[in-house]
């Protein structure tokens, strides 16, 4: 049975991406809904229904007051058919009812519809181009990810579990009022006009107070992830108290946005008791004066007590219930932030699969400043031929890795293109590129998984033998043997820790190059490949490179000049312009940028500094 429920929505079924999701609330939410939409019918018609005889249990009560008054034997030889069938239906047909009812908000909706938006929002947010991810805290982006689902749950289960119930039973109260005295409407209708100001005041202030506490705690939890995920700088520069302190401010911004919220709440919960006096004064004392005056019976009493006693019961838990729905709706607004935010690097609509021939690269009036006046590129164009392996040169912020950013298509150019055996890159499928492109970053951060994990992130569908080949190729393979985590996992089932922080920067270097030899891209880029390298292990890995290069297309970046020194080709470039260009022994006869460079550099690298 459970499944049976569990099962009639499907979180993970197919569904029409989109690069533009709505940037307003409700149409946001009703683009979740869709899969649900039947299922929200029968929760609504079901919560009626629960309602429905929890009013007629209250009027049957009434009525069997009235009917005290015969004799035992009378009441009995009259109605104890009656009261037998109530019973049974109380016994049997109630709990059945109100079982169907939470089994679809507890085993069909609640479950599924938290998930269903988790799932599409990590989709959707993993299209994200890498600018957009570096605009923000991994943190924050996590966190709204995590908090904006249940709370969206929240916000359905409330609809259904509350509202819908409420206004059930209040229409149920005021036909049994009616029913019993129209004159009992009265007092019910002053108290529900009474309530209703006091939801519309409540609900006017939660809203924004709930979505800036949802802000407050997101930025705290971004920069308490921040200080965690660079904990090693944090102790190093000794600055413990700095990041407290930090943090500290963060944390009391939640403090006093929630305390706000709070009071709220506070003023809520006394004006409602006031308010419930009236009701059950108004309510019951007229009552009480209608059977005073003969015109009400003790059954209409007594239902009419016992409907506000429950009424009263009733209006702190859905007051809660109303502005939890719109605190919820406060941080779902605040998730959207980031969730709904469109996709701005897209493939194009006729896009299709980048065809790989030979491997030739084509550099045209190549333009991005990422939005600025200066920095990155300036019009640079070259063509950098098929098996040709071309190193990279410039200071800092020269342009070598907007070059290389624009290649992978992590951002589009301003203007002009990129051009691959003829091919646009802006025109083919982003996944298809990146397949041809092998990439060894100067940053070689891992997964938080296993070294099989990482290196077969290179090429998921390859063998046992062919990853240790390749780990080995990369002198990856006997300090792998040797690696224990902490659960006791050995070799290459050990966890490597978030960003690989539990192996040295050398061995995180040749992991990533094992990954890369496995991926086996007929493009190769190297960003500062051996930077994090031992001179010893980088002398034995050299060969390695250079079979890795062996008919591939490469675009070497380094600051040890002479990890380049043997490229057929090497490009210079200074303030986002190709300055020059050539083989090194022509670099070093011109006497120009590279020549100054070559003659600077000490112990083999790039004396930036100095040059500038």
């Amino acid at each position: 049975m459970f499944k049976f429920f569990e099962s009639l929505v499907d979180p993970y079924s197919h569904y029409e991406e989109t690069d533009t999701p709505p940037t307003q609330l409700w149409p946001f939410l009703r683009e979740y809904c869709r899969p649900f939409t039947t299922v929200f019918v029968y929760a609504a018609i079901m919560s009626i229904i629960v309602a429905a005889i929890e009013v007629g249990l209250i009027y049957y009560m009434g009525r069997v007051v009235d009917l005290l008054g015969a004799s035992p034997a009378e009441f009995w030889a009259d109605h104890g058919t009656e009261v037998i069938l109530v019973g049974v239906f109380i016994l049997l047909v109630r709990p059945v009812l109100q079982m169907l009812d939470v089994l679809l908000l507890n085993q069909t909706i609640l479950p599924n519809f938290g998930t269903l938006i988790r799932w599409r929002s990590h989709r959707h947010v993993l299209r994200q181009s890498v600018g957009w991810f570096e605009n923000d805290f991994a943190g924050r982006i996590a966190n709204r990810i995590m908090q904006t689902p249940p709370a969206a749950g929240e916000v359905v289960f409330q609809v259904f579990d509350a509202i819908s119930f409420a206004l059930a039973y209040l229409i149920g109260a005021a036909i049994l009022l009616s029913v019993a005295d129209p004159r009992l409407l009265l007092p019910l209708t002053l108290w529900f006009a009474a309530y209703a100001c006091l939801i519309a005041w409540t609900v006017k202030r939660v809203g924004p107070a709930s979505q800036a506490a949802s802000d407050a705690r997101s930025t705290t939890t971004g920069r308490v992830v921040d200080a965690y995920t660079n904990i090693h700088s944090v102790k190093m520069f000794a600055h413990h108290d700095r990041e407290i302190e930090y943090a500290k401010d963060a944390i009391e911004l939640t403090r006093t946005t929630f305390i706000a919220e709070m009071r709220l709440y506070t003023i809520m919960d006394v004006v409602l008791v006031a308010l419930n006096g009236l009701l059950i004064v108004g309510v019951v004392g007229w009552a009480l004066a209608l059977w005073m005056q003969g015109a009400a019976s003790v059954g209409v009493v007594a239902a009419a007590t016992a409907l506000t006693l429950r009424l009263n019961a009733m209006t702190g838990w859905i007051m809660w219930a109303l502005t939890t729905f719109f605190r919820q709706l406060g941080v779902v607004a605040e998730g959207m932030e980031t969730i709904a935010q469109p996709i701005t690097l897209v493939d194009a609509k006729d896009a299709k699969r980048l065809e790989l021939s030979q491997g030739e690269i084509t550099l045209d009036a190549l333009t991005h400043h990422y939005g600025r006046s200066s920095g990155g590129l300036s019009a640079i164009s070259t063509v950098i031929k098929p098996g040709e392996k071309v190193g990279l040169v410039g200071r800092s912020g020269a342009g070598k890795s907007t070059l290389v950013k624009l290649l992978l298509r992590f951002y589009d150019p301003e203007s002009g293109r990129i051009l691959i055996d003829g091919q646009d890159i802006t025109q083919v499928r982003q996944d298809s590129l990146r397949l041809n492109i092998g990439m060894v970053q100067q940053d070689s951060s891992l997964l938080h998984r296993s070294v099989r994990d990482n290196i077969l992130y290179g090429r998921p569908d390859a063998t046992e033998a062919d990853m240790i080949e390749a780990a080995k190729q990369a002198q990856a393979h006997d300090f792998i043997l040797d690696l224990v985590d902490p659960q006791g996992r050995r070799g290459y089932d050990a966890q490597v820790g978030e960003r690989g922080v539990k192996l040295s920067g050398g061995q995180r270097q040749r992991v990533t190059l094992a990954r890369v030899i496995l991926k086996n891209a007929p493009i190769l880029v190297l960003d500062e490949a051996t930077s994090a390298l031992d001179s010893e292990v980088e002398a034995a890995i050299q060969d390695t490179l250079y079979q890795m290069m062996e008919g591939k297309t490469v675009i070497a970046i380094a600051h040890r000049l002479s990890t380049i020194a043997e490229m057929d080709r090497i490009l210079v470039l200074d303030d986002g312009k190709i300055v020059e260009d050539g083989s090194h022994d022509a670099l070093l006869q011109n006497g120009g940028l590279y020549s100054e460079f070559w003659t600077r550099q000490s112990g083999g690298f790039l004396a930036t500094e100095a040059a500038e």
